[in-house]
């Protein structure tokens, strides 16, 4: 594939709740490289938009094409939930806010990194433990700690092990649900170089929903911002937060400013 080809079509991706309006008519592409934000306040749309992206959700119209090894562009929307489970975990990976809801907390570090693999046919013990090794160092978690329960974990050795487990199958495009939500700020700047680091290395595509516009600033290179389901302004991350042109875009802007 081309790197300037999307690794992600979105095209015009409804979803309600009744009258409800939780997205309408959204639409992006996102290439290898690019990070992507997507902010607004709670009942914006991000969230119900993020989760139609990794096919835990059903939107009501629209297509969804992610680039899948082995398929190429595939509508994701128009699998079957079978197949879409045993396609997507080739294509992405999903980073949630709470790293509890995405490692196993009663097996070992190196067992949480080792099992996407696993799922993937690999079955040398010493290969599998080579790579864990190797991703432990990558998210700054101490190598002795590769037999320790992740239950053991402190919040943010749990979020780094969450994304070692997402990344170690060297996924297209992953997305990110609020990756440092409920971290403390020293404990966010670490994690947020962290990513921003590893997402430039390996030269993947990155969804970014959160709240925290000092986020997206740091990661996205593209901005979107959403309102009662709707997109209302777009485009680089620097010209929206220090030129916004939307009054609520003005609003999160000042609100962020006057903190």
């Amino acid at each position: 594939m081309s790197a300037r080809e999307p690794i992600l079509d979105v095209r015009n991706v409804d979803k309600r709740y009744g009258e409800t309006v939780a997205c309408e008519d959204v639409s992006f592409t996102l290439r290898r490289g690019e990070v992507l934000g997507i902010v607004g306040e709670s009942g914006s749309g991000k969230t119900t938009l993020l989760r139609c992206l990794a096919g835990r959700l059903a939107p009501d119209s629209g297509e969804i094409l992610v680039d899948i090894p082995g398929l190429g562009r595939s509508d994701i929307v128009a699998m079957d939930e079978a197949r879409r489970e045993q396609a997507l975990p080739l294509a992405l990976s999903l980073v949630h806010q709470n790293p509890r809801d995405g490692i196993r907390l009663d097996i070992s570090a190196g067992g949480n990194i080792s099992e996407p693999l696993m799922g993937q046919g690999r079955r040398h013990y010493g290969d599998l433990r080579s790579v864990a090794l190797h991703w432990l160092k990558r998210v700054e978690i101490a190598p002795g700690r590769i037999d320790s329960l992740a239950r053991t974990f402190s919040g943010g050795m749990q979020q780094r092990l969450q994304i070692a487990r997402c990344l170690v199958t060297h996924p297209q495009l992953v997305l990110m649900d609020e990756p440092t939500g409920g971290l403390d700020v020293s404990v966010q700047a670490r994690l947020l170089d962290l990513l921003r680091g590893l997402v430039r290395e390996l030269g993947i595509a990155a969804v970014v929903v959160t709240h925290d516009l000092a986020v997206v600033r740091l990661l996205a290179d593209r901005l979107m911002v959403m309102q009662r389901g709707r997109v209302i302004e777009e485009g680089l991350t620097d010209q929206v937060l220090d030129d916004p042109h939307h009054p609520y875009t003005q609003l999160l802007a000042s609100s962020v400013l006057q903190a």
